[in-house]
């Protein structure tokens, strides 16, 4: 009995955690990282790939970003599956050879100019699917699944937007496997401890985009009072405050010098109760004259330059347990919320 509940507290806890991504967003973000992608092999792996903006986006940009293959796979638990159909608008593409909600993979080598009119473009793809059906997967399409992990070693680069649920686990099979990625999750995956001590080293960093994002979500969604809505043609939508993109691929903007405009005052910059460090409430309050441990909000992230700062801990993890507040580092006996400690390097 308890196995069977625990798979009914999954299924329904799934159907909260499908955020299906908006094509301008995929663009926005992966217009910064095209030079990475010339000749590698791009694995999709929590994808409907008749569904999901990234495989179309992948679809409209295979010869210009110059990808060697595209692989996406789907899974059986997805809410959405086979029910919206959004990327062609054609039903009778899977209705009837994949009724049943199975699972499959898709495996492109090339985009050509199918319909002969001159040009490659998202309806060449849509005939190339056609003409190569998606094989079905033996299992349940899970990024877990044996045959999932198999296609995972083939591939260079992995794009998409994992359950937010399952970041942890995500994150930790890419490292396992070494993996290049851009994926999304909640800004506050930052704190985990899975995936704080990866931004430390510097194996894993922001992306570009950070903070507000739009997703829709599937028909089963509970509305909520505040950041849902549904538009005029019935799809339901669920917005987020704290979305990052996360990847393992360089960018300019990590490379970008945080301006510093502030000079250093111990009225200013009060030191905590149970650690030697400052604290620094704002990030665009960063003191420039200031070389010692300040402690930073979590969105510092968005600004860090390896170059410019070293990242010492996390609040939590850094300060020994029975000095922290609440589990933070605090002034005159108040906790502050997940701080960050840094240090500026010389130059």
């Amino acid at each position: 009995m308890a196995n069977k509940n625990e798979n009914l507290s999954a299924a329904k806890n799934a159907k909260k955690d499908e955020f299906y991504t908006q094509l301008v967003d995929i663009e926005n973000e992966l217009r910064h990282y095209k030079e990475h992608f010339k000749d590698k092999i791009v694995f999709c792996n929590c994808d409907d790939p008749y569904e999901s903006n990234f495989v179309k986006y992948f679809a409209m940009n295979f010869n210009a970003l110059g990808l060697k293959r595209l692989i996406a796979t789907c899974y059986t638990t997805s809410p959405v599956m086979y029910t919206q159909l959004t990327f062609f608008g054609e039903e009778e593409v899977i209705s009837v050879a994949y009724s049943g909600k199975k699972p499959y993979v898709i495996e492109i080598s090339e985009v050509t100019d199918e319909n002969g009119d001159g040009a490659v473009d998202l309806t060449d793809f849509e005939l190339i699917l056609k003409k190569n059906k998606p094989k079905i997967l033996k299992g349940d399409g899970d990024f877990r699944s044996a045959e999932c992990i198999e296609y995972l070693k083939e591939a260079d680069i992995v794009v998409t937007n994992p359950p937010f649920s399952l970041f942890r686990e995500y994150v930790a099979q890419l490292m396992e496997y070494e993996k290049k990625f851009i994926i999304i999750g909640n800004q506050n995956a930052i704190t985990y401890k899975e995936v704080f001590p990866l931004i430390k080293e510097n194996r894993l960093w922001l992306g570009f985009k950070c903070g507000d994002m739009a997703f829709t979500v599937p028909e089963s969604y509970e509305a909520r009072e505040t950041r849902f809505w549904v538009d005029e043609s019935g799809q339901k939508w669920r917005s987020f405050g704290n979305i990052c993109w996360y990847t393992n691929l360089d960018h300019s903007k990590r490379h970008e010098d945080l301006i510093l405009y502030k000079s250093y005052s111990e009225e200013e910059y009060p030191s905590y109760d149970n650690y030697n460090a400052i604290e620094v409430s704002k990030v665009s309050e960063i003191p420039c004259d200031y070389y010692g441990i300040m402690g930073v909000p979590i969105t510092f992230l968005d600004k860090y330059n390896p170059e410019q700062f070293e990242i010492i801990g996390l609040d939590r993890y850094t300060v020994p347990k029975e000095f922290l507040v609440g589990g933070r580092v605090a002034i005159n006996g108040k906790p502050r919320y997940a701080r960050i400690l840094i240090r500026k390097k010389e130059k």
